[in-house]
């Protein structure tokens, strides 16, 4: 038995721990182990175990949660990986690769001390006394902690606050006084990898108010409800147990019944039927994956081509030969038809991994699959690290979207990942879209992958013709601003009279994104970031879209009173209340972040388009992504092109790419579609490249000022960002990292900055930043790496400096 273990713990520190094993542990390498770690505790991943005595003292291991390996050797490595190349803690990068939160339960615990009842008994014995004076609410609340911790043994935080109303503010306060001790009683759960159900017995006897809203819910939902839903009341979690101990529920297990998408599937298991274009990519990738080597593709193929049913052939070929195949999709609340198709063709043959399960239903999904009870995977970003048996094929479906980066640590970019996966397994990485990322079409046009092209719809259909209209002309023509130009109301007004179909796309939700007052020129901020607050008008709500700040609408100026308030700019609401009054006999949904708060939301409003229910579709980028309705023939696309205005050199690749994948909305049934696009940059060639669906033409162009400028794919890129709540701070800070740059020797890196960030103040944070380009990532990769250990000698806190290698926003 080794006498002692390296453990990955999931801290902000890139460094694994030395702990000592007690005689009769066995912990093993890939498995969880339970440590102390900073007066908590806390699980974490073993990484080795060896006999080498640290020279420090080391804590020991209090309990080994897996007698068997979570993550087996190449999960390990894979992790391993990633750390060092997104300059990630390990510790983290693991927790990220193991949705096994359910299994682990934090749990603090208090009990009353010496120095407390002595507080207590000077008080009056109780807390009467004490109510009876007028005492600080606070104070209040102190004494009610100690008088209900007098009569009780160590009790659990959330029993406590709930008894008493105590904030954890006042308890840690509590605590600084030496009133009250606090320990952490975390530990393992085993879960049975099921959601606890509770089912409704008798409601006989008297119920207080709370325990009558969870009998009365359980009643509604039929006689039982997941546990998980009954917490999300507004009842103290005791509530339960009390019903359960008079035995007016029980708590029994049983395996989780999964929503599955109730889109109607757009494909049989049997009626997979493919054009030659189609026939050939799915046989080079089944050649591929018979060959039992690396191999990476890149299925380019125009919207409604059939990408979707060679993923489900060449994953169904994968499975029939016994092996494992996974489908990464961007989001799976914005896909519910490609759940639907892969429900249909695998049935309970596929696991379904995304963040809108519950971390029990996260854990039994990852259970099926570590068991080898299921070798499909379908899910978001994190379903990359599946811990599927013989990997033979990964997929990663439209595969430049930005959703497949994560946005905090550790940040790495699902794609890529599945790119190394694949190679560490030999097997083979598809990666597909209708518009792929500069960087994916260049490694192919470069033969690092190798390129299929899907030319032509299904069935010979066309590609929509896309008229543009010029928003500066029909200016100059009408003589005030237009949201709708008479085009595209006149285009409207034709389909529905022919029942046909109709989506409109603005990609900015809200009412109105800018209040401005005429008088001062004062616009309304957010109090916690340097962005302006959007007028919600149907929640009567100011909103900032990065924080969630809200404020209530103004009626006058905060700054200098006056009444001359103006609501400017149109948002998807307002797009909404225009169809409205223009097509009052139309029936109208919108789909945005606002309608859409679950992926219940989210059907409802697809399948009412697709069923005949809705006349015209509003939204952002939601209606964009993979839709087959075949009832829409016409597109409405309105300023879509904001983002060419932004400080950012991916601006004119995502305009591209929004306008060509909401472009392949139209003319996916038998009837051809049409597409209307207004725009104020009308000669850009962004916009004229996604007219003519000239995805070349495009990439030759952009990949020319890519050049010229050394940006990605032919350079290395990444953000270090500086925050910090105060500007002081956050300025020195700055001022030592770029002195730092400057001093350093770094040939063949560009460092620029430090400059403010686009957005100089998010969620009460000050921001700087560097960005660093380099023809060579080995080189970049040291000068960070370098950085941080210097950032750590100069005593600048780890959290507060982020870097994010292969940056996808700068801002």
């Amino acid at each position: 038995m080794s006498e002692f273990c390296d453990v990955a713990v999931p801290v902000p520190l890139d460094t694994v721990f030395t702990y000592s094993v007690p005689n009769g542990m066995a912990p093993v390498v890939g498995g969880r182990v339970l440590v102390s770690f900073r007066q908590q505790r806390i699980s974490g991943i073993v990484t080795a175990l060896h006999d080498r005595a640290p020279r420090v003292q080391t804590k020991t291991v209090l309990a080994v949660i897996d007698g068997a390996p979570v993550l087996d050797q190449p999960l390990i490595q894979l992790g391993k990986w990633i750390a060092d190349y997104y300059l990630a803690p390990l510790g983290e990068v693991l927790r990220t690769m193991l949705p096994l939160r359910a299994e682990f339960k934090r749990t603090i615990g208090y009990l009353i001390t010496p120095e407390g009842q002595m507080a207590l008994h000077l008080a009056g014995m109780s807390g009467s006394s004490v109510r009876a004076r007028k005492t600080p609410e606070d104070q209040l609340a102190e004494f009610r902690v100690l008088d209900y911790l007098a009569e009780r043994e160590m009790t659990r935080e959330e029993t406590l606050r709930s008894a008493t109303r105590a904030s954890k503010a006042v308890l840690a306060g509590m605590v600084r006084k030496k009133w009250i001790a606090r320990e952490d009683l975390s530990a393992s759960r085993r879960v049975a990898r099921t959601v606890k159900m509770a089912a409704l017995k008798n409601a006989e006897g008297k119920l207080n108010a709370n325990q009558r809203l969870l009998v009365e819910t359980l009643a509604a939902a039929g006689g039982k409800a997941a546990v998980e839903t009954l917490h999300t009341l507004e009842v103290p979690r005791s509530t339960l147990a009390t019903l359960t101990k008079r035995g007016l529920v029980e708590i029994t297990e049983e395996p989780a019944e999964f929503a599955v998408s109730r889109m109607k599937p757009r494909l049989s298991p049997l009626d997979l039927q493919f054009n030659p274009a189609q026939q050939h990519a799915l046989d080079c990738i089944r050649e591929r994956v018979n060959a039992r080597s690396f191999a990476g593709l890149v299925v380019h193929g125009v919207t409604g081509s059939g990408k979707t049913v060679i993923y489900l052939a060449a994953m169904r070929s994968v499975l029939g030969a016994g092996r494992s195949a996974i489908l990464l999709v961007p989001e799976i609340g914005l896909t519910p038809a490609v759940a639907a198709d892969v429900h249909q063709v695998f049935g309970d043959e596929v696991a379904i991994l995304h963040s809108a399960l519950s971390d029990d239903e996260r854990a039994e999904q990852w259970h099926r699959i570590k068991n080898g009870d299921t070798r499909v995977v379908v899910g978001t970003r994190s379903a990359v690290f599946a811990p599927v048996s013989d990997l033979a094929l990964i997929i990663v479906d439209e595969e430049q979207d930005s959703s497949y980066k994560q946005e905090e640590t550790p940040r790495y970019h699902a794609r890529d990942v599945a790119v190394m996966r694949a190679k560490m397994a030999n097997a083979v990485v598809v990666l597909g879209s209708a518009t792929p990322s500069l960087e994916s079409y260049f490694n192919a046009k470069k033969n690092k992958y190798s390129l299929l092209e899907l030319p032509d719809r299904v069935e010979q259909r066309p590609l929509p013709e896309v008229e543009i209209i010029d928003m500066r002309q029909e200016f100059q023509e009408t003589g005030h601003e237009q949201v709708i130009s008479r085009k595209l109301t006149q285009e409207i007004q034709e389909r529905l009279d022919r029942k046909e179909q109709v989506m409109v796309l603005l990609n900015r939700r809200g009412y109105s994104p800018l209040v401005l007052c005429r008088a001062c020129g004062k616009t309304l901020e957010c109090r916690n970031c340097a962005i302006a607050l959007t007028h919600h008008k149907r929640s009567h709500r100011m909103v900032c879209h990065y924080c969630g700040f809200m404020a209530p609408v103004p009626k006058v100026c905060g700054e200098c009173g006056s009444e001359y308030v103006y609501f400017l700019g149109t948002g998807s609401e307002k797009l909404e209340e225009l169809l409205h009054g223009l097509f009052p006999q139309a029936r109208i949904g919108r789909l945005d972040r606002d309608t859409v708060r679950g992926r219940e939301d989210f059907e409802r409003a697809l399948n009412a388009l697709d069923q005949g229910e809705l006349d015209i579709l509003v939204g952002t980028q939601m209606i964009a992504k993979g839709h087959d309705v075949h009832g829409v023939t016409l597109v409405g696309v309105v300023g879509a092109d904001a983002a060419l205005g932004f400080p950012d050199f991916r601006a004119a690749e995502r305009t591209f790419q929004l306008l060509t994948q909401v472009a392949g909305r139209a003319g996916r049934g038998e009837t051809p579609g049409r597409v209307v696009l207004q725009t104020y940059f009308p000669e850009h060639y962004a916009v004229q490249y996604a007219a003519q669906h000239d995805f070349a033409g495009f990439y030759d162009k952009e990949l020319r000022f890519r050049s010229w400028m050394h940006y990605p794919p032919y350079s290395a890129l990444a953000n270090v960002l500086v925050r910090g709540d105060k500007l002081d701070e956050v300025l020195q800070w700055s001022g030592i990292l770029g002195k730092w740059f400057e001093k350093t020797r770094h040939e063949g890196i560009r460092v620029l900055g430090p400059a403010a960030a686009p957005i100089v103040r998010l969620k009460r944070d000050y921001r700087y930043h560097f960005v660093l380009k380099s023809e060579s990532r080995e080189k970049l990769n040291a000068l960070l790496r370098a950085m941080l250990a210097y950032a750590a000698q100069q005593k600048l806190p780890r959290t507060q400096v982020i870097v994010d290698v292969d940056a996808l926003w700068l801002m």
